[in-house]
Parts: C-alpha cells; sequence; structure tokens
C-alpha cells in the first residue's frame, strides 16, 4: 500500500496515526517532495471510479491562487491530471493507493470499510 502525505498536514498525521495504530502496512511518500506524475494519477483516477475534482485539495493556497474553482470546468480530464502532477500541493491528502482501492483524504469510517 502507497500512503501519500504532507508531513505538516494534521489529517494526514491522524490518518498515519490511524493507519499505525490497525497496524496496516505501507509505503510512505511526501506528496510535495515526490509529487504523483501523470501516469500515476491518471491509472489511480481511473482505478479510483471517483470523480476527478475528488483528487484537488480545494482547501490548498495553491488550488486558491490558481482560481481553479472557476478554471477547471472548461478543462478536460487531460489537462487536469496534467496539471496535478505539476504540484504535489494540488493533490488531495492523503492519498492512499492499494492494488484495487484508491481514496483520498482521511474519512475513518470508509478507511476502516476498505483497509481492515
Amino acid at each position: 500500500m502507497l500512503f501519500l502525505q504532507y508531513p505538516k498536514c494534521s489529517t494526514c498525521r491522524k490518518a498515519k496515526k490511524w493507519l499505525d495504530e490497525h497496524h496496516v502496512t505501507y509505503e510512505e511518500r511526501h506528496i510535495s517532495d515526490d509529487n504523483p506524475t501523470y501516469d500515476e494519477l491518471k491509472e489511480w483516477y481511473g482505478k479510483s471510479g471517483l470523480p476527478i475534482k475528488k483528487f484537488f485539495n480545494t482547501s490548498g493556497m495553491v488550488y486558491k491562487e490558481l482560481q481553479l474553482k472557476d478554471r477547471l470546468p472548461a478543462m478536460s480530464e487531460e489537462e487536469q491530471l496534467k496539471l496535478l502532477a505539476t504540484d504535489g500541493m494540488l493533490v488531495k491528502r492523503p492519498l492512499v493507493i492499494t492494488d484495487d482501492v484508491v481514496l483520498t483524504g482521511f474519512k475513518e469510517a470508509e478507511w476502516t470499510q476498505k483497509l481492515i
């Protein structure tokens, strides 16, 4: 399992603590130091079944600075994935990837259902 997170993010710290408490084994990756690539994002998006907007950190500063709330609706999925690949701070975190599960953000009930 791959766990993408930003160490200064309180939700990411809470998610990591939850994983450790539930003895879930994971490979940790710093989302801004090692940004997800276009190919990774495309694969994860396809596997997730989620709308692409769920992959954006809509409360982040970069999202707001780029005025993406107004710009995203006019962009194709490919353009949005390419944009996400430019900056890890645009990507919703934490992000969990397994062979058959992709989770964006930390929702304890969902994580319990899908990971335990």
